[in-house]
Parts: C-alpha cells; structure tokens; sequence
C-alpha cells in the first residue's frame, strides 16, 4: 500500500502542528509534577493540555483533508467535544476535591458560602 503523497507545504505545517501540540501538552503534564496541591495541579492539565490537543487535531484536520480531497469533518466534531466536556470534568474535579478537602478541616481551602450567616446591623 503506497503512502500518500502530500505537498510541501501541508507537510510542514502538519508537522508543525503536531511538535506545538505534543510540546504543549508534554508542559502541561510537567505540570501534575511540579505543582505542590490538588487545586493547583488540575489546572495544568486542563488548560495547556487541550490545547495541545487542539493543535494535533487540527495537523490531523488539515492531514485528512488534503489525503481524501474533502474536508475532514470529524477531527471538528471531536474538538468540540473536548472543549465541552474537559471544562465540565475540570469542575466536578474541584468541587469533589474541595468537598474531601472540608471533610478533612484543611485550613487552606475556603468555607463553604452556603453557611455564612450575614453579618447584622443594628440600626440607631
């Protein structure tokens, strides 16, 4: 089976795309190391990592598109739906992190504002 044959230019800018990508997402990774706390590790893996995957799937668009002659609508389809689902994961994963974290009385996680009474004011 012989490979397929693509331009220069969609070579390069494949490549490119694909060394970004697995750049970005090899930082973001470094970050669950050399971050100290939960809360902050999340973060890096989140942000920098989808985008990292952003840029291999749009080396991988653009890859598809030029070898079939059409536009690759898939790696579309599977963009958005990490950009849906990583921020709603993200989120269930620091409020299950917050809760364990009140269950244990860690001091530097903030108290819940559902059981903050308002200060009162007595009027003169």
């Amino acid at each position: 089976m012989d490979a397929p044959v693509l331009p220069l230019w969609a070579e390069v800018v494949v490549a490119a795309l694909l060394l970004l990508g697995a750049a970005i997402a090899l930082l973001g990774s470094s970050g669950l190391l050399r971050l100290p706390s939960f809360f902050e590790r999340v973060h890096a893996p989140a942000m920098i990592a989808t985008l990292g995957c952003w840029c291999i799937l749009a080396a991988a668009m653009l890859y598809f598109s030029v070898v079939s002659g059409g536009v690759a609508w898939h790696m579309l389809l599977i963009a958005i739906f990490l950009a849906i689902t990583v921020p709603i994961t993200t989120i269930f994963l620091m409020r299950a992190g917050l809760f364990r974290a009140r269950q244990a009385r860690r001091k530097e996680v903030p108290p819940t504002l559902s059981r903050i009474q308002p200060t009162r004011v007595d009027k003169p």
